[in-house]
């Protein structure tokens, strides 16, 4: 892999209101999502809106997956951030994407750190 990173940014639709505004299963579907895609958990943390949505993390050693949902519309809104070849990003993305009983996902993945990579330090001292 030529980059520190790999981010897939996901628009999920079509899925199920009672599952995007109940915390617990937001919560343990996310980090279950983590370690399905091999990731190490760390900590996470999650807040419940009023009068519906649900925002949160979970801090993997491979980097992070965060969501923020929409209930009302059936929408969440993921970023799943991993470091190192041995966790998928995809395969969380999959994961959620079954467990939301989602309808429809968008999703790209984005290298990170594919410049720091190929450039020398005092190179990027200069930018």
């Amino acid at each position: 892999m030529n980059a520190l990173g790999r981010h897939v940014i996901a628009e999920i639709y079509g899925c199920d209101f009672d599952v995007l505004n109940d915390l617990k299963k937001v919560e343990e579907i996310m980090v279950n999502a983590a370690l399905e895609a091999g990731a190490e958990v760390r900590e996470y943390t999650f807040h419940k809106f009023s009068p519906q949505g649900i925002s949160g993390v979970v801090v993997i050693s491979e980097s992070h997956l965060a969501i923020h949902t929409w209930p009302e519309l059936g929408y969440a809104a993921v970023d799943v951030f991993t470091c190192g070849e041995k966790v998928n990003p995809w395969d969380a993305t999959n994961y959620l994407k079954k467990m939301f009983g989602a309808e429809h996902v968008e999703a790209q993945e984005v290298k990170r750190g594919v410049g720091f990579v190929h450039r020398v330090p005092d190179q990027a001292a200069n930018l």
